[in-house]
């Protein structure tokens, strides 16, 4: 495939325009909240360890089960975004997450805490698909890779939101009034996705659903899997974004504050750092991959190339701490991961027909999480082991790193393979549509 051919433009692409950024923005909105729920834990891991009294890794299980019952959600979810449309899936991931927000806050005991975060968990799970899908059904495919690094840059403006105001809010008004405070959020856009938000244009229904049960299951999610581009995806996820994710989700502040000698204010500076670079390099790899898909790996494995080598340099660093510079050029590479893992979905997308996007999607999505969730518990077990050694501790990523590396090299060449095939069949396709 050439490297500046665009996405093709099928006769029955949805037209876009104004009315499609409206009802796409309700989705967005949606997403944005989840990862203001999501990432809220980031900036309040210290305050967590001391109002539970727990230990490091006690207090990355809020973060694994979170992400584990995410993880384990994604293909359910694809299925039912598959099966009931957007709105439906969204309506329930808003209701579900709002609840575990506002359980966290009112949670008495560890235990109560644990199971409002699985639960915050299981509806975050439903957001980042459904607005995947709800995107596909509302703009032209050669859209695709610009709205999904949107919409990756709008959540990360939910970690903003996270960074520099939860933690603000949690230092000035408490724990309960800032975790209660936040959850009227959730009310907000369920009022909007209840009233204005429509699964697809007039003209452009979806063609009807094959009959439920679990043939239609397997069927679904072994197609889906067959496909090279899909199982690519899902390597690239899982290598690209869990460092960022880590970092931003739990450990970055104690690292940044504990390891490094750093006050809370400057650190969380940094985890902003992370979140501002995100969002800028989001809008450059979208229009990157827009108009060169054959930039794709390349950009893939060069983010985790250089994710690796400043997240070694910076641990390995000889002295007590690492200088100032180092770790805000570590920060500012660190926001690459997020744009580098919307890149998965780039590869599923044009692997898979319009009826199976949400269970690819949930494949792929699955990946990044998968590594995110096993590195925060390696982080967590060898801080106990080691008696906080971050260095140790911290190196962990590298295996994951290596492990996602040798995945894509291995299925690269047959995925590409096989996307000019569609991509050939796609052109004859349209040239004999009549107008």
């Amino acid at each position: 495939m050439s490297s500046a051919t665009p996405t093709l433009s099928l006769p029955g692409d949805p037209p876009g325009g104004r009315r499609a950024v409206w009802v796409w923005g309700i989705g967005v909105a949606v997403y944005f909240v989840a990862i203001i729920f999501r990432t809220s834990l980031g900036v309040a891991g210290l305050d967590a360890a001391d109002r539970f009294d727990v230990n490091a890794s006690a207090l990355s299980t809020f973060s694994i089960l979170q992400l584990l019952v995410y993880a384990g959600m994604q293909i359910p979810v694809g299925l039912m975004v598959d099966r009931l449309g957007t709105k439906k899936v969204l309506t329930i991931g808003v209701v579900l997450f709002t609840l575990g927000q506002l359980g966290f806050a009112l949670s008495p005991s560890y235990g109560m805490a644990l199971a409002s975060r699985a639960l915050l968990g299981c509806g975050d799970a439903m957001t980042f698909i459904s607005v995947l899908r709800l995107g596909a059904r509302w703009f032209p495919a050669r859209r695709g890779p610009l709205i999904g690094q949107v919409t990756g840059l709008f959540g990360m403006a939910g970690n903003l939101v996270s960074t520099l105001f939860i933690a603000r809010a949690l230092h000035g008004f408490g724990w309960t009034t800032t975790f209660v405070g936040s959850s009227l959020a959730g009310v907000v856009v369920l009022v909007l996705l209840l009233l204005f938000l429509k699964d697809h244009p007039e003209g452009h229904e979806p063609p009807p659903a094959e009959h439920a049960g679990a043939a239609y299951v397997r069927k679904q999610i072994a197609a889906s899997w067959r496909e090279p581009g899909t199982r690519l995806g899902m390597w690239v996820h899982f290598t690209t974004q869990f460092p960022a994710m880590v970092f931003l989700l739990l450990w970055g502040m104690p690292f940044l504050v504990e390891a490094q000698g750093l006050s809370r204010g400057t650190a969380g500076e940094l985890l902003t750092l992370v979140v501002l670079s995100n969002m800028v390099v989001g809008l450059v790899y979208g229009q990157i991959i827009a108009r060169h898909h054959a930039a794709r790996a390349p950009l893939a494995l060069g983010t985790v190339a250089m994710t690796a080598l400043l997240w070694a340099a910076t641990i390995f660093y000889p002295g007590d701490h690492a200088p100032m510079w180092l770790l805000i050029t570590l920060c500012a590479v660190l926001g690459s991961c997020g744009p580098a893992s919307m890149i998965g979905f780039d590869f599923g997308r044009p692997a898979n027909p319009p009826e199976r996007q949400g269970t690819a999607s949930g494949i792929v999505n699955m990946g990044g999480f998968v590594a995110s969730m096993t590195t925060l518990f390696a982080v967590g077990v060898l801080l106990d082991a080691t008696g906080d050694n971050y260095r140790i501790a911290f190196a962990s990523v590298f295996v994951l790193e290596v492990l996602g590396v040798v995945q894509i090299l291995r299925l690269h060449a047959g995925a590409t393979h096989r996307e000019r095939d569609h991509h050939v069949v796609s052109r004859v396709e349209a040239v004999h549509v009549p107008a």
